[in-house]
């Protein structure tokens, strides 16, 4: 292939992961965004299996990108600032350990950059309330089931997609303007 970018891989949760996915894969220097499960101890977990809340994995994305135009503290800056991470296994009207807020890291740098990039947002007053985000280690992550690719884009229409994505949509659009890809800035 001859591309010698240095791609690196980070895994979030943080609600709902058609939202998540919505978010980043508008943003420069994201390679690639798949929906699916980590956290747990269930191998293979189905979504229906993780909609129930009792079998631990959380809904989750993995995201690829290149860190020479976006770095990993600025992802979790936009992970922070389009979800609440004040809520313990809650986002809006979905509750359940399967939407809690998390970071999973892969390495020593992930994790040190994790907390101090949660630790200037904790005391920054943006949030009334503690940031309750946990910070693990990245185990396994499952890919989640097809049809939940690009739901956002798929299914504007749909209530769901038009009262709970499309505000975080706005937020990024609204607050991280110069870090959305062209094709998705509003004209």
């Amino acid at each position: 292939m001859g591309d010698s970018k240095k791609l690196e891989t980070a895994t979030i949760a943080n609600g709902c992961f058609w939202c998540t996915e919505a978010i980043f894969k508008r943003l420069k220097g994201i390679e690639s965004v798949i929906s699916g499960y980590t956290g747990g101890t269930v191998e293979n977990p189905t979504y229906e299996q993780v909609s129930s809340g009792e079998t631990g994995p959380a809904e989750a994305i993995q995201i690829t990108f290149d860190p020479s135009i976006i770095s990993y503290e600025t992802v979790l800056e936009i992970f922070f600032a389009t979800h609440d991470p004040t809520t313990l296994n809650r986002q809006g009207n979905d509750v359940g350990t399967q939407y809690r807020s998390a970071i999973f890291y892969q390495d020593a740098k992930q994790k040190k950059i994790a907390e101090e990039v949660k630790e200037k947002i904790d005391t920054s007053g943006t949030y009334h309330d503690p940031i309750v985000t946990k910070i693990e280690a990245f185990t396994k992550f499952y890919k989640a089931e097809d049809y939940h690719k690009d739901y956002y884009d798929s299914h504007r229409s749909a209530p769901y997609c038009m009262f709970v994505i499309d505000p975080k949509v706005r937020k990024l659009l609204e607050h991280f303007k110069k870090d959305v890809k062209d094709e998705y800035k509003e004209k």
